[in-house]
């Protein structure tokens, strides 16, 4: 877990001196396959608006699915539809 902190980094983007960083949970694949990785860091800057992750946070990110069945823990988790009434 993060402290409520918020970080700050120099955006790659536009160069901007106090883009966000705030933590997200992201999820790959579908179904049986899917990954939920948590606390995954991702860069928010409020001067240019856009939003990535690093090349180092995608690199583990691609480690952590590699490993998946060493590193993740099962977890039930409610699942709803979006729908438009």
């Amino acid at each position: 877990m993060h402290s409520e902190a918020e970080e700050s980094t120099v955006c790659d983007v536009c160069g901007f001196a106090e883009a966000r960083i705030r933590y997200a949970s992201r999820t790959y694949g579908k179904g049986q396959d899917l990954l939920v990785i948590e606390n995954v860091p991702v860069v928010s800057c409020p001067s240019c608006g856009t939003s990535y992750l690093t090349s180092s946070t995608l690199k583990e990110i691609d480690r952590i699915k590699r490993a998946r069945k060493t590193v993740a823990v099962t977890k039930l988790v409610e699942v709803a539809s979006f729908s438009v009434s």
